[in-house]
């Protein structure tokens, strides 16, 4: 605006400000995307080498420095040094340099050999020392990182002031990718790559290499877990791990490993999950002791020192030291979930990638490297053999070489004399004009002739390699095999399989008391104190449901659920809250987190594991079995099993015995028998199918078991039968009419 003063008029400057719309996804594109792209490719996310460029900088600087032979440097002068390529402040690069120390022991092979403490990677707390007192140099392990850089394996590009070269990639002669662990956190997307054992992932790169069409089921039979630097114990779970295998994305659980000493009556723990720390543990330990939760423990203590890892628990006496760990394993980090997330960039783009597509990826950019160094020998030993088919030539004629070098009268005219006198070309000529005088003599040229059939040969196989991609391949295993040999180290993890994971379940002081449970045919459950049931007896129904089992328990009870996947799910009456009379009740399938589209089908009520008692199993097919009810007991709070009964026809119905009682089985064609339980056969197998009970014409099924049915009927003992299978009697149709008998 102009603006005028008291005196003189005059015109100020004027102040213009322009603001212009634009679109926010163009504000996101142009200055958003940029950012992000810059993050996921230049920091977060490893390449198919395995390195994020932080590392892939520091290694190459120290490789450069000539530290993978000489004695170590002080890691100040390596971190100084790597600012050449990496400018993010020598913090950030000791940082990273710490990690990939033999000190940390965060990886299976470390890359760096070091001296001087870099703190623990089991522990946040414990700090490294500054750079300025701690040595460095390269492990023997990075030879395989570094083969064939200097021999044009890999792509070298600019720094970031275009002073000097580095690899895009390290032409790693292994998978690392798969054998070093990797967290990245990037924009919008995160990466988080457990380690595997160096041999295991040798043998299945092999096996990819011979046979490309590799399953995931025969993959995990060579590599058969993650490998953490930690050791610990994985719960080895197939399903999960093929899941991993193909996806590059799941949950793996691990569980400290621990022993107890009996003299002193504690528990010493030696290793723990990767994923977590001693400080949150003792965290969490000390905040369950404070609130009364941990009675078992006196005391607990770090005891790491120079020999390793140890957390102490002391206990009172009389503890049980497993059954105290089942109940540490549940409520503190002494086993924790490592969240796999297989993010790796692929051509500068980055991809979730199961491990067998990682391998592939990785083949791929083995045999581009291995090429590219056999083309690089190539191309020196054509050379050669051009340089030693020239000096052939002179071998007819020493002297006439020696008289043209004589009498040429300027230096320059040399080299072109040769090329005319001998018909070579320059590069041939400049060759011999440099040979020494005292190897001017024939048995110094005869034997660097003879060298020539050697390089023909040579360069025939090498050729023969390069063109040929089996070759390359064997190559590769060939390298694999060595490394394997040579660097293989054994399983850190242990794998825990089935009942070995199972542990004491701890013991939870639950109040005991007697309610009253109904379970109904479309699977909902009801708890109800006789206090609340006392003059209510009408229950609320969803429409069109019925009360499938009533019965009185103890609040201590043990449920089985039992589904139509053949599965029986297990929860405790103590995990329901008493409900009213005017109330549907927990609906069975969402509580107990039943798979998609399984149903609840049949509810056993188990007040304790007597080998005493069984459950009967009735199937369509007419068949029946009887399995011990303690076959259903687990040491741990497992809350689904597989496998519970047989699938080989549709279950019917299931009933508990205490002691033998008397069974009607009612066809879908109100046909009936009545038979003793004890006429069932005891299998001690879940799966069994058991024997033919009642005879089925064609298209009939069993449609109903029923106990205490004597009241129900007239004249019952008409259809007990004393063998096995037995032909049904139709039951008489006033006595259904009349009992208004429900076979459902």
């Amino acid at each position: 605006m102009a603006k005028k003063s008291s005196g003189n008029e005059h015109t100020s400057s004027k102040i213009t400000s322009e603001v212009t719309d634009q679109a926010i996804t163009d504000t996101v594109r142009t200055n958003f995307m940029p950012y992000a792209m810059y993050v996921i490719r230049e920091r977060s996310i490893p390449e198919i080498d395995g390195f994020k460029p932080s590392h892939r900088k520091l290694l190459y600087t120290m490789y450069k420095m000539g530290l993978l032979t000489g004695p170590r440097a002080k890691s100040s002068k390596v971190v100084g040094q790597t600012m050449t390529l990496n400018p993010h402040g020598d913090a950030a690069i000791y940082e990273t340099m710490v990690r990939l120390t033999r000190g940390n022991e965060a990886l299976l092979h470390p890359f760096i050999d070091s001296k001087g403490s870099f703190g623990k990677q089991y522990s946040r707390d414990m700090a490294y020392a500054a750079a300025r007192y701690t040595e460095v140099k390269l492990d023997p392990f990075c030879n395989e990182l570094f083969r064939g850089i200097d021999k044009n394996a890999v792509d070298m590009i600019d720094n970031f002031d275009a002073t000097t070269k580095e690899p895009l990639l390290l032409p790693t002669t292994f998978p690392n990718v798969l054998v070093s662990p990797n967290l990245g956190i990037a924009v919008g997307m995160t990466t988080n790559i457990c380690s595997f054992n160096l041999a295991e992932i040798c043998d299945g790169t092999i096996q990819l290499l011979r046979k490309p069409d590799t399953t995931v089921d025969k993959m995990l039979d060579i590599i058969k877990a993650p490998d953490f630097p930690g050791g610990a114990y994985l719960l080895y779970d197939r399903d999960k791990l093929r899941s991993i295998y193909k996806t590059g994305r799941g949950n793996l659980t691990l569980r400290a490993r621990y022993t107890y000493e009996k003299k002193d009556n504690c528990i010493d723990i030696t290793q723990i999950p990767y994923s977590t720390s001693i400080e949150l543990i003792m965290k969490r330990i000390g905040d369950l002791v404070k609130e009364g939760k941990l009675k078992e423990i006196t005391d607990f203590r770090d005891e790491i020192d120079l020999s390793g890892f140890k957390l102490t628990l002391d206990l009172r006496r009389g503890v049980d030291p497993d059954k105290l760990m089942a109940k540490l394993y549940k409520q503190t980090p002494l086993q924790d979930d490592f969240s796999c997330n297989f993010n790796v960039l692929i051509d500068g783009t980055p991809k979730q990638l199961g491990v067998i597509e990682i391998l592939k990826e990785w083949i791929s950019f083995r045999m581009e490297c291995v090429r590219r160094e056999l083309s690089y020998e190539l191309n020196k030993k054509q050379d050669k053999l051009h340089l030693l088919l020239g000096l052939g030539k002179i071998l007819l004629d020493i002297d006439k070489a020696i008289r043209i070098v004589r009498e040429t009268e300027l230096e320059s005219d040399v080299v072109p004399n040769l090329m005319e006198g001998f018909q070579i070309d320059q590069i041939q000529a400049e060759y011999i004009a440099e040979i020494k005088l005292r190897n001017l003599n024939r048995e110094y040229i005869i034997n660097r002739i003879k060298e020539i059939e050697t390089l023909q040969k040579d360069i025939a196989e090498l050729k023969s390699k390069i063109g040929d991609d089996l070759k390359v391949r064997e190559h590769i295993a060939a390298e694999l095999r060595e490394i394997k040999k040579k660097y293989s180290k054994p399983r850190m993890t242990q794998l825990i399989y089935g009942d070995d994971i199972e542990l004491p379940e701890p013991e939870v002081e639950e109040e005991n008391y007697s309610v009253h449970i109904y379970f109904t045919h479309d699977g909902y459950f009801k708890k109800i104190t006789p206090q609340s049931l006392r003059g209510n007896d009408e229950q609320k129904l969803k429409e069109g449901d019925s009360v499938l089992l009533e019965q009185d328990a103890e609040n201590q009870s043990e449920l089985l659920f039992f589904s139509d996947n053949a599965q029986c799910y297990k929860a405790k009456l103590s995990d329901f809250e008493s409900i009213k009379s005017s109330q549907l009740g927990d609906y069975i399938p969402a509580k107990l987190g039943f798979d998609e589209g399984e149903h609840v089908v049949a509810m056993a009520v188990v007040d304790e594991y007597r080998d005493s008692d069984n459950i009967l199993f009735f199937f369509e097919n007419g068949k029946g079995v009887r399995v011990p009810v303690n076959s259903y007991q687990t040491k741990t709070n497992r809350r689904k099993l597989t496998a519970a009964y047989s699938d080989a026809s549709s279950l019917v119905s299931v009933l508990y015995e205490r002691k033998p009682m008397q069974i009607l089985l009612v066809n879908d064609q109100r046909r009936a028998i009545s038979i003793t339980s004890e006429l069932i056969p005891l299998k001690t197998t879940r799966t069994s199918g058991g024997i033919q009970l009642i005879n089925l014409k064609k298209g009939q099924k069993l449609a109903a078991a029923i106990t205490n049915f004597e009241s129900k009927i007239t004249n019952s003992s008409k259809y007990v039968k004393n063998k096995l299978p037995a032909t049904p009697i139709l039951l008489e149709e006033f006595d259904i009419e009349k009992q208004q008998i429900r076979f459902e």
